[in-house]
């Protein structure tokens, strides 16, 4: 079977299905330390490393027009502090605190979003469909380029609101200027509808059919939503719906999502609404799994991810441990383990490639 065989048989429960090795990427601080531990060159790409490690291909290596902020905002350095950290306006209009050698997200100083006027000068505009949005060149060499699904980004509908204004910025805008907070997810979602439906009928027009289309939210930490799901389901859900049924026009039936932290209260809420592939389905510390919701949702519910990625900087035997844990899950059908997260500096580059051996001689 090809890959993209293998990554439709399992999420179509074909009777002959072939599980694909699937991996979500590296920290770049990992493939530096790999590179000076003499795994890989400084020339190898991505799809280089992946294969060396046996791995498959990339989830979620979808082809994306700029399905936000366009033009975005130009980054740059509004500060300099004694210590070396910075205060950065990223291409968000976020003000980001960057300290020197740490490696995780940057704090968040200040937004340029914060109420009606910065909405109408500074976002409003960005916010308009255009053609340009999309390379179709590059839509050409990701068609044809590898043995991999094909998937279609359909952005955000919520976590690049969230980005912009801020957790708490937006928390309080919900209930001090309805109407401006539903003008924001209406704007948002009417783009992505226009850009959806351009974007795959352009596409079909030049032979190409994606296996999958795709959504990015992040909208959740370790202890639920970070919107209240009633106010979700009313808001936000019909918007997935429309989106879900122009690409369905277009053949797609696999509707996956990316969001991390606790998400089993916005799940139903994606699922009724045509969303139907959960990723990457995070164990972390509350031990996320596919199978209670599929005891609970049955098998509309598919899943992607899974994997506790953090086994990679511990032994062998962890790794094996990590694979008994997945049989019962992958049995269930409809779900392909991945790495739950890019992997991690602390990944040692021998057990990587032990677990992609291991699980080609298992599944």
């Amino acid at each position: 079977m090809t890959n993209k065989e293998k990554f439709l048989s399992v999420l179509n429960y074909e009777m002959n299905a072939e599980l694909p090795i699937v991996h979500f990427g590296f920290w770049n601080e990992t493939v530096d330390k790999w590179i000076l531990e003499g795994h890989i060159n400084k020339s190898d790409d991505r799809s280089d490393i992946a294969h060396k490690l046996g791995f498959d291909f990339e989830f979620v290596d979808c082809y994306s027009g700029a399905v936000s902020l366009f033009p975005s905002f130009t980054e740059k350095k509004i500060k300099e502090l004694p210590d070396g950290s910075l205060h950065v306006l990223n291409t968000e209009g976020v003000i980001e605190l960057r300290k020197p050698g740490i490696r995780s997200i940057p704090a968040e100083i200040g937004h340029t979003l914060t109420d009606r006027k910065s909405w109408e000068q500074e976002y409003l505009p960005r916010l308009k469909f255009s053609e340009d949005r999309f390379d179709f060149e590059l839509l050409k060499l990701y068609a044809t380029e590898g043995d991999y699904p094909l998937g279609f980004s359909c952005g955000s509908l919520y976590g690049v609101i969230r980005n912009w204004f801020g957790i708490v910025e937006l928390s309080y805008v919900a209930v001090e200027d309805e109407d401006l907070y539903d003008e924001v997810i209406t704007t948002v979602a009417d783009l992505a509808c226009e850009l959806v439906r351009f974007g795959l009928e352009k596409a079909g027009s030049m032979g190409i059919k994606f296996d999958y289309c795709h959504f990015w939210e992040d909208i959740c930490f370790n202890n639920g939503p970070l919107i209240r799901p009633s106010v979700f389901a009313e808001k936000v859900g019909p918007y997935y719906k429309k989106i879900v049924d122009i690409c369905k026009q277009f053949g797609v039936e696999i509707f996956s999502l990316d969001c991390d932290g606790v998400i089993d209260l916005l799940v139903p809420i994606w699922l009724e609404n045509g969303v139907n592939t959960m990723f990457p389905i995070e164990v972390g510390t509350w031990g996320a799994s596919i199978e209670p919701w599929r005891k609970k949702f049955g098998r509309d519910l598919l899943g992607v991810g899974g994997m506790d990625k953090r086994v990679f900087a511990r032994d062998r035997c962890a790794v094996d441990a990590e694979i008994e844990r997945l049989k019962p899950l992958v049995e269930l059908g409809g779900f392909i383990p991945c790495p739950d997260h890019r992997i991690a500096p602390d990944a040692h580059w021998d057990n990587v490639r032990y677990y992609c051996d291991k699980m080609r001689e298992v599944f």
